[in-house]
């Protein structure tokens, strides 16, 4: 008798996170960006206060409702979410404080792919939001322009 294979492992879950100077202005542009939605963890600050575990130091008005000070997250609308801890089960992006400016060269950035003829309209939009043009890239392989975030993050629009 022939043992069956071992089951694949299951895809591992991930989150992209980014260090921010301003993690909530950081999560406003680029939900707005992404057209993704800020993560509400509203209900389990209000536990943690309430239970003694999170000093209210540790939080700030997001919006009108108490969020943590130095992290916040954006999520695609469309994907699950906790609904206890408000935290997305999908596609995030993290972004947490700390006390350092950016000085170099990301090593990771996001594509971001409006569509055949939109890039224009795209890049004028993001502009709109707070990011910058760096340079617009022709080359053999393609067309893109380079872009920074409000923080200086570098990202493309294809």
């Amino acid at each position: 008798m022939t043992a069956s294979p071992a089951p694949s492992p299951a895809p591992l879950h991930w989150k992209l996170v980014i260090d921010a100077g301003d993690p909530h202005t950081q999560a406003d542009f680029w939900a707005a960006a992404l057209r993704y939605t800020a993560e509400d963890n509203s209900a389990l600050i209000e536990r943690l206060l309430t239970a003694g575990a999170l000093p209210g130091e540790a939080t700030v008005e997001y919006h009108g409702r108490p969020a943590f000070r130095d992290l916040i997250a954006v999520r695609h609308p469309d994907d699950p979410y906790d609904p206890q801890t408000g935290t997305g089960l999908g596609r995030r992006l993290l972004f947490q404080r700390v006390p350092e400016a950016k000085t170099v060269k990301n090593r990771l950035h996001l594509d971001l792919h409006p569509g055949d003829g939109r890039r224009a309209e795209e890049v004028a939009r993001l502009q709109a939001l707070g990011a910058r043009v760096l340079r617009e890239v022709r080359e053999p392989s393609g067309a893109w322009v380079l872009m920074a975030d409000p923080e200086g993050n570098e990202f493309c629009v294809h």
